[in-house]
């Protein structure tokens, strides 16, 4: 497979879809990866395989709609294989197998029958030390956007998942682009004062806007770069309950067309205003494990 992903609105031709299949039981509150799990596992609201199940199809389906190339996870029998974004990316045409929480090591192996088709040289694993998950990593043209935490404290964040290493190793890889960081708002304990990564508080859509939650930013520097870079009058700037239900986690098909959740009332008002296509789906369940559209899947091939 010839791997090509410049940024991420491109017309989009194959991706990865994860899958709720076999989720295994409610995890217990150590076992969580996340304050908003958390939350839902200590309520008794926790997801349910069979309505996280229902939920993707219906975007397989969209992406179906659209004619892409559309591919799963094998399935590993009580596991939860349903972000597809933590555990790899592409830039350019080369795929990066992230180093992600040791927990989850054998959902990378769940799409290995999908990259081993990538030419051996275009395939990187990053030395141990540089810790990278999908969601922080954002291509834009001349650009590489990475959400990163580089804290003292960042061994005691289960929520910090990419560290400066990362950074660095990823400026080497693509000396020819721009790497530009950015300080991510971390607690293991409220999901409202938590960016577990950038795609949970920015996201840049169709050509020149972008989705901002300025809170999810430790820097306040770093905020009005990207306000200034894409130009406030093209921001759309979500507020911290919007950030909390996910409304930066949309997933573009093309420039003109974005797959969102049907409950960002405001959200896809504003985006139908822009001149956008908005296929709207029900994603409300798999949001409780503080993911969303973005996370879900990992694109492969856009034009």
């Amino acid at each position: 497979m010839k791997l090509h992903i410049q940024n991420e609105t491109s017309r989009l031709r194959a991706v990865i879809l994860g899958t709720a299949e076999s989720n295994g039981p409610t995890p217990t509150v150590e076992e969580a990866y996340d304050p908003k799990s958390v939350q839902h596992i200590i309520a008794g609201t926790y997801p349910m395989e069979a309505d996280m199940i229902k939920e993707m199809e219906a975007v397989a389906n969209v992406l179906k709609k659209y004619d892409v190339k559309v591919y799963r996870p094998e399935i590993i029998k009580d596991y939860n294989q349903i972000f597809a974004r933590d555990i790899s990316f592409v830039i350019d045409d080369k795929i990066i197998i992230a180093n992600i929480l040791p927990d989850r090591k054998r959902e990378v192996e769940a799409t290995e029958y999908v990259w081993e088709t990538v030419a051996k040289e275009n395939r990187i694993v990053l030395p141990d030390e540089c810790h990278v998950e999908g969601g922080d990593v954002m291509p834009w043209n001349d650009f590489i956007f990475i959400g990163t935490y580089s804290g003292d404290d960042y061994a005691d964040y289960i929520t910090a998942r990419t560290n400066m290493d990362a950074v660095i190793a990823l400026q080497e890889l693509f000396p020819h682009k721009t790497v530009k960081s950015f300080e991510l708002r971390k607690s293991n304990t409220d999901p409202k004062e938590n960016a577990l990564h950038l795609d949970c508080c920015f996201q840049p859509i169709g050509k020149d806007k972008a989705i901002l939650h300025r809170n999810g930013f430790l820097v306040e520097s770093e905020y009005q770069w990207l306000v200034g870079f894409f130009g406030k009058e093209n921001v759309f700037e979500i507020t911290k309950d919007e950030m909390y239900r996910m409304n930066s986690n949309i997933f573009s098909i093309s420039e003109e067309v974005i797959i969102s959740e049907g409950n960002f009332t405001r959200l896809n008002t504003w985006l139908r205003e822009q001149g956008f296509t908005v296929e709207e789906v029900s994603y409300s369940e798999i949001a409780k494990q503080e993911g969303l559209l973005r996370c879900s899947t990992m694109p492969l091939i856009r034009d």
